[in-house]
């Protein structure tokens, strides 16, 4: 027996009868020969830490564009407090710790530079549209590995779809993703923002600090804490009434005051115009795209998708730089 089919023997011993067994996963979309150490999520959680994209979340915008300070939350920073949240409770509910933390590394791979700026501005200028959570999943399918794509296992893939409000994952490791992604961004995003003097502790209404906590901390263990002690043996991931709507309502708190809030933003219309012009020129200067992006086009693929394969990979540095590099004279050099 290897020391793979060991861990997968103790999961099924250990783990909640509604836990994702390693042992059962539905399997990949090209059959491959087993790790003899790990098994098939952490063997994924494995490839997402390793692959380009993973590496390009710590140059991409959280909130705050071009923040001054090294404590500002970039999308990397963001990924692994999720991660951590999720590997919490799923401990705590004997889940696969293992697929909640590989759906939480890849969750946000697909997001463009900019943040929820430049997603916004590949979706209204793009034919096709653009979903960040979609492009996480095409990151892994297609794009990643010169094009073959990190062939990850289809639990881990449903749950990297579907971590935004409005779907729902089919394990219960992704539906913890999906919450903690929201216990993580309200809360980092709150003291973010008292950092950067756009809000103060105090100005959070009392009602939902009566509830939640008087502090980022305080919020993040009631959230867990409320989180284990509703969903305990149960086959679904379930919040208390009263926390969850504290919850909702904190955040719609923080889009009207923080995520829509002038200073915070002061800079996005430059950044959604950057995107956009960006994506016209590509669509017109196709040759101007890297090899591996026209390989795509040659091969089938659309070039709108392509276009918006390119800008979204792009950090936000390397986005300004290649707009400069486009738009911006080039400078005399004076001897």
């Amino acid at each position: 027996m290897t020391i793979r089919q060991m861990q997968e023997e103790r999961e099924l011993d250990y783990l909640s009868p509604y836990a994702a067994f390693s042992s059962k996963s539905k399997g990949r979309d090209r059959d491959e020969e087993q790790c003899d150490i790990r098994p098939v999520y952490q063997r994924d959680r494995d490839r997402i830490l390793h692959c380009k994209a993973f590496r390009r979340l710590k140059s991409k915008t959280q909130v705050f564009l071009s923040p001054v300070g090294d404590h500002y939350r970039t999308r990397l920073t963001h990924t692994l407090e999720v991660s951590q949240n999720a590997r919490t409770i799923a401990k705590a509910l004997k889940l696969n710790e293992e697929l909640v933390e590989a759906i939480a590394l890849g969750h946000d791979l697909g997001h463009t530079p900019f943040g929820h700026s430049g997603e916004y501005a590949l979706n209204n200028v793009c034919e096709l549209g653009f979903k960040h959570n979609q492009q996480s999943v095409r990151i892994v399918e297609r794009l990643e590995n010169k094009g073959r794509g990190l062939n990850l296992t289809w639990e881990v893939r449903d749950g990297i779809l579907n971590h935004q409000t409005a779907n729902t994952p089919n394990t219960l490791e992704g539906k913890i993703v999906r919450l903690s992604d929201k216990i993580a961004y309200i809360n980092h995003d709150i003291d973010d923002a008292v950092r950067a003097k756009v809000l103060s502790e105090d100005d959070i209404p009392i009602e939902y600090r009566e509830i939640l906590g008087f502090s980022t901390r305080e919020r993040i263990n009631t959230l867990i804490h409320d989180i284990i002690r509703n969903s305990e043996n149960k086959d679904d991931i379930l919040m208390s009434p009263d926390v969850l709507r504290a919850m909702k309502e904190l955040r719609a708190f923080m889009f009207k005051n923080v995520y829509t809030n002038p200073t915070a933003k002061s800079e996005e219309d430059k950044a959604i115009h950057l995107i956009m012009v960006l994506y016209e020129h590509f669509m017109h200067n196709m040759d101007k795209l890297p090899l591996e992006f026209i390989d795509l086009i040659d091969n089938g693929e659309d070039k709108a998708r392509v276009v918006c394969d390119y800008i979204a990979g792009m950090s936000d540095q390397y986005s300004v730089t290649v707009f400069k590099n486009i738009y911006m004279p080039k400078q005399w050099l004076v001897y």
